[in-house]
């Protein structure tokens, strides 16, 4: 049984199905310091985080437990989905554990159903990513908190894959600058 289990809105998200999880394993070229701070530092993050085509017009992190992560993605067709997370632990550079929700812009959390996710999509998931070095790289594993079969109906495994195409593309240009 998860630990973080509805720390971040007082109530439980849905629990993990039997079924595979919906897991994402990359390895990228970069240090693993560096992968870290893509992932924690706002300017950093508003550079690769959400699907192929987005932009980030607003992006807030406080990577502590107990701290904010607060973003809208903003489609090609200019329409904007907020999210909200709660850091439920940060261990540089090796691990980050966050719940993750669907917001509106103040920050107040919102059924997914408001952007489109169907009814089994759960209110809160807990996102679990680990950095690990590799062959003079670094393996990311990222766990989306839900089934895999879950993540393929709603998409969400799209909207992520392109989002990890988007940080390799980043880090390769922060490697060459």
């Amino acid at each position: 049984m998860n630990k973080h289990k509805g720390e971040a809105r007082g109530c439980a998200p849905a629990e993990k199905p039997a079924s595979a999880q919906f897991v994402i394993t990359r390895a990228y070229k970069a240090p693993r310091a560096l992968v870290f701070r893509a992932w924690t530092e706002g300017e950093r993050l508003r550079q690769w985080w959400g699907p192929k085509g987005f932009a980030m017009p607003f992006f807030k992190t406080e990577p502590r437990p107990g701290g904010i992560l607060h973003y809208c993605m903003r489609s090609p067709e200019g329409k904007d989905f907020w999210g909200r997370g709660v850091y439920l632990e940060v261990d540089a550079p090796e691990r980050l554990v966050f719940a993750d929700s669907f917001s509106n812009e103040k920050g107040d959390l919102v059924p997914p159903g408001e952007y489109g996710m169907g009814p089994e999509w759960p209110d809160e998931t807990i996102v679990t990513v680990t950095f690990h070095e590799k062959d003079g790289g670094t393996e990311v594993k990222f766990d989306g908190g839900v089934s895999e079969a879950l993540a393929k109906q709603q998409q969400a495994d799209k909207g992520w894959n392109e989002s990890f195409d988007r940080l390799e593309e980043y880090l390769k240009r922060e490697a060459a600058e």
